[in-house]
């Protein structure tokens, strides 16, 4: 079920930032490139929890770690310096505009990484 939602996010984020950025890029450039960044991170996360072994294993802790850090900080900003942002991204308001699914989820998959460590090294 986290690998599904990871997948739809991934795919939502990516092809909404790249609209985005082909229709409205002058709108709001720091918005959209954060959108494209953050597609990216899901796909990347996506693929490391699916593989999870081995390297894919410490990629996906990477990935996690770099989108929760990421939606914290882009949702801190977009709340206390909103001029930063004439839109929103994916992370702003900590992920509102997609239910804080954002925010959420990377806490979910380094519960799931942590809990599934012992078997997953093997």
């Amino acid at each position: 079920m986290l690998i599904a939602v990871y997948i739809v996010l991934a795919l939502g984020a990516t092809f909404r930032s790249i609209y985005q950025i082909i229709s409205k890029f002058n709108e709001a450039p720091l918005a959209y490139s954060l959108s494209a960044l953050s597609g990216i991170v899901y796909i990347v996360a996506s693929i490391a929890l699916i593989k999870r072994r081995g390297v894919w294993r410490r990629i996906a802790w990477g990935a996690l770690i770099f989108e929760l850090a990421g939606v914290l900080i882009v949702g801190a900003l977009s709340i206390f310096a909103p001029q930063l942002f004439a839109h929103p991204s994916v992370w702003s308001g900590f992920g509102s505009g997609y239910l804080y699914i954002p925010l959420v989820l990377p806490v979910l998959g380094l519960i799931w990484l942590s809990r599934t460590g012992k078997a997953a090294q093997a």
